[in-house]
C-alpha cells in the first residue's frame, strides 16, 4: 500500500512538474487531431440516429422532408418534417445508393450532393499554415540580420566622425586660461573663418591645418573646443584612433569620406586628436611597419595637401607626442602652424584657479595667488582636479566653504597620494623622522635649494614621510650648483640614518632618492656637460624611450673607455655631495635632534617654523659645494 501510494505521489509531482514548453508541445500536436477530425462522429453519440433501412421505410412513410448526401465522407443528413432545420439526423450510408435514391425520387424528397471535402481543405491548410508561419517569420528574421550585417560591413568605409552644424560646446575663449600664446594664434583661425576678406584682401590665405602640441592636461582638448564654440562653422570631431581597424583600406576610406563630407560643407574645422594614433613615422617598424596605418596616413597627407587640395577646411590636430610624426605631416602646407600648449606658469596658474573657482564656495580668506606658488608644474587639469578634490573634503566635513585647510590636504592628495594612518610612537617612527628632518635641513641650509614649505611623518601613498620643497620663482633654467644642491639634499635622508643609526642600520627608505640622485647625476654628464669630460651630449633626451626603427639603431655611440669615464664622474658627484650632506648635519646636530624631537612629537612642522629653529642653531653656509666637479 505504501508503495502505491508513492507511486501516486510520484506521478502527481511529475505532473505538476511538466515545463511549460512541454505543455504548449502536446497541445500543438493534439490540435491538428481536433481541428481535422470529422464534427459529426464527435456528436454522434450525442444526436438521434437512423439506420439505412430505417431511412427507406421512413421515406416510404413521407417523414422525411430533405436529404443532403456527402459522398466525401459516405454520410446522409436528414431532416424530417416536423423537426428543427439546425438539427439533421446522419445516417451511415452504402457504396452504392440505387436504391435510396429511387425511393426519394418516387415520394418527391428534396435531395441534393453537398461535399466537405472544401471543409476539410480549408481546416488542412490552416493546420498547415500554423507550422509554416512559424518558419517563415524565422528565415524573414535571418534574413534581416544578414541585411544589417551586410549593411554595416558597407559602412566600415564611412567616416565615424562627430558633426555638429554650429558646434555647441559651452566653452568659449574666455574660459580657457594660462595658455594665452596659443588663444592668440587660435584666434586669428576664428578671424579667418568669420572674416576672411581681412585677410584675403591683403594676398593672406587661410592655414591648412593647426597642430597642438603640449603635455597631457594642458587644455589641447579645450582649446579645439573653445574655436568650435567661437567659430559658428560646421565642426567634425574624430580621435585618431577611429581610423584604424582590423580591416584593409578601412582607415584610408574613412578619411576620403571624412574629407568628403567636410568639402559639403565648407568651410568647416575638422578636429583630430591624438593624431599620434595614425601619423607616426612610416617605416618605423624593425622588420617593416604597419601597413594599415601608413595607407591611412598616406591619404590623410593627400587629403590635406594633395593634387586636387581643399578650400575652406582647417584642420586642427592634438598629440603629446610630436616626436613620433611624419615628417611630411608636420610641414608647412599641411599643418602651417604649431602652437605650443605648456604647463602655465605663475600668472597662468592663477588665471586658471579663477575660472574652476566660479562655481565653487570659496572663502574669503582662501589666496589663489598662494595657491598658485605653491603649485608649480600643475597643468590646467591638475588644477581643475585640485578645487574639485578641496570641494569633496569641504563637503565630507560638512563645511559650508572650502577653507586653506582642505586646499592644503587637497595638493597633498593630488601630489602625494591618500592620506594614511599616523605610525604610533616606535623606533621606525623616529627613524623616519631623522631621514625626512635629513632633507630639509640640507635643503635649508644650502642656499641654491628650493626653500622647505612643509615636514610630515603622516603617510601618503607609498611614501612613510614626505618633505615639501615649494620654488620662490618659475625656473626655467637650472644651474650646475641647483643641481647638486638638490642631489645633496635628496642624499640628506640617507646621510642623517647613517650618522644617527651607523652604516649597519641604514635602510630601505632612501631607494627613490638614490635612483633620482643617479638620474640628476648622469644627465649633468651626459646631457648638460657639467662633469671633468667637457661640453658633451653623449646621450638623447629621450634616450629611455626608444622609439623602434628609428632609435633603435641610432642610441649613442661612444666608446667602452668613455662610458666607463661617465661611470666615473657619476660616482665622484654622488659621493661628493653626500660627504657635504653628512659634513652639514654632524656640525649641525643640535639642530638635527632638536627638529626631530619636535617632528615626532607634532608630526607636521611648517615651513616658516622649521627655517626660524634651524636659524636659532645654525649658520647657512654653502662652501662645501663649490669643489668643482
Amino acid at each position: 500500500m505504501t508503495i502505491l501510494r508513492k507511486t501516486a505521489l510520484n506521478k502527481q509531482q511529475s505532473a505538476k512538474r511538466v515545463p511549460w514548453a512541454g505543455a504548449l508541445a502536446a497541445s500543438v500536436i493534439l490540435l491538428p487531431g481536433i481541428l481535422g477530425g470529422n464534427p459529426a462522429l464527435a456528436q454522434k453519440a450525442e444526436r438521434d440516429t437512423l439506420t439505412y433501412g430505417e431511412l427507406i421505410k421512413r421515406t416510404d412513410n413521407g417523414e422525411v422532408a430533405k436529404v443532403e448526401l456527402d459522398e466525401a465522407e459516405n454520410i446522409a443528413k436528414v431532416y424530417l418534417k416536423g423537426q428543427k432545420p439546425d438539427s439533421p439526423i446522419q445516417v451511415r450510408l452504402l457504396e452504392q445508393n440505387t436504391e435510396l435514391i429511387n425511393k426519394l425520387k418516387e415520394n418527391n424528397v428534396d435531395f441534393a450532393e453537398v461535399s466537405s471535402a472544401n471543409s476539410r481543405a480549408a481546416v488542412g491548410l490552416l493546420i498547415n499554415l500554423m507550422w509554416i508561419l512559424p518558419l517563415v517569420a524565422l528565415m524573414l528574421l535571418f534574413l534581416r540580420r544578414s541585411t544589417n550585417a551586410s549593411s554595416q560591413a558597407m559602412n566600415f568605409g564611412k567616416s565615424r566622425a562627430r558633426f555638429q552644424m554650429e558646434a555647441k560646446t559651452g566653452v568659449k575663449f574666455e574660459d580657457v586660461a594660462g595658455v594665452e600664446e596659443a588663444k592668440e594664434e587660435l584666434q586669428e583661425v576664428v578671424t579667418f573663418l568669420k572674416q576672411p576678406e581681412r585677410f584675403t584682401a591683403v594676398g593672406a590665405r587661410i592655414p591648412k591645418g593647426v597642430l597642438l602640441i603640449g603635455p597631457p592636461g594642458t587644455g589641447k582638448t579645450l582649446l579645439a573646443k573653445a574655436i568650435a564654440g567661437e567659430a559658428g562653422v560646421p565642426f567634425f570631431s574624430i580621435s585618431g584612433s577611429e581610423f584604424v581597424e582590423m580591416f584593409v583600406g578601412v582607415g584610408a576610406s574613412r578619411v576620403r569620406d571624412l574629407f568628403k563630407k567636410a568639402k559639403e560643407n565648407a568651410p568647416c574645422l575638422i578636429f583630430i586628436d591624438e593624431i599620434d594614433a595614425v601619423g607616426r613615422q612610416r617605416g618605423a617598424g624593425i622588420g617593416g611597419g604597419n601597413d594599415e596605418r601608413e595607407q591611412t596616413l598616406n591619404q590623410l597627407l593627400t587629403e590635406m595637401d594633395g593634387f586636387e587640395g581643399n578650400t575652406g577646411i582647417i584642420i586642427i590636430a592634438a598629440t603629446n607626442r610630436p616626436d613620433v610624426l611624419d615628417a611630411a605631416l608636420l610641414r608647412p602646407g599641411r599643418f602651417d602652424r604649431q602652437v605650443m600648449v605648456d604647463a602655465p606658469d605663475l600668472k597662468g596658474r592663477l588665471e586658471i584657479l579663477k575660472v574652476h573657482a566660479r562655481n565653487k564656495k570659496i572663502d574669503p580668506s582662501v589666496s589663489l595667488d598662494a595657491i598658485a606658488r605653491r603649485t608649480p608644474g600643475f597643468t590646467g587639469a591638475d588644477l581643475a582636479n585640485l578645487l574639485n578634490e578641496a570641494a569633496i573634503l569641504t563637503a565630507r566635513r560638512r563645511k559650508d566653504a572650502v577653507t586653506i585647510l582642505e586646499i592644503d590636504d587637497a595638493v597633498d592628495r593630488v601630489v602625494a597620494g591618500m592620506e594614511g594612518t599616523a605610525l604610533v610612537d616606535s623606533k621606525s617612527k623616529r627613524l623616519i623622522a631623522y631621514h625626512e628632518v635629513g632633507h630639509a635641513l640640507i635643503g635649508t641650509l644650502l642656499k641654491d635649494h628650493d626653500p622647505v614649505q612643509k615636514v610630515t611623518l603622516i603617510p601618503r601613498g607609498q611614501a612613510l614621510g614626505l618633505t615639501w620643497f615649494t620654488p620662490n620663482e618659475e625656473q626655467g633654467l637650472i644651474s650646475r650648483s641647483q643641481i647638486k644642491a638638490r642631489i645633496a639634499a635628496t642624499l640628506g635622508g640617507r646621510a642623517a640614518e647613517e650618522i644617527v643609526f651607523g652604516k649597519p642600520e641604514v635602510t630601505t627608505g632612501a631607494g627613490d632618492d638614490l635612483q633620482k640622485v643617479t638620474n640628476m647625476a648622469r644627465q649633468m654628464v651626459t646631457r648638460f656637460g657639467m662633469s671633468d669630460l667637457g661640453p658633451l651630449s653623449l646621450e638623447n633626451q629621450q634616450s629611455g624611450e626608444v622609439f623602434l626603427g628609428r632609435d633603435w639603431m641610432n642610441k649613442s655611440e661612444y666608446s667602452e673607455e668613455i662610458a666607463s669615464k661617465i661611470d666615473m664622474q657619476v660616482r665622484e658627484i654622488i659621493s661628493h655631495c653626500y660627504q657635504t650632506a653628512k659634513e652639514i648635519l654632524q656640525e649641525n646636530r643640535i639642530a638635527l635632534e632638536r627638529l626631530v624631537d619636535l617632528l615626532s612629537d607634532q608630526e607636521t612642522i611648517e615651513g616658516e617654523l622649521f627655517r626660524k629653529i634651524v636659524a636659532e642653531h645654525t649658520q647657512v653656509t654653502d662652501e662645501k659645494l663649490a669643489v668643482s666637479h
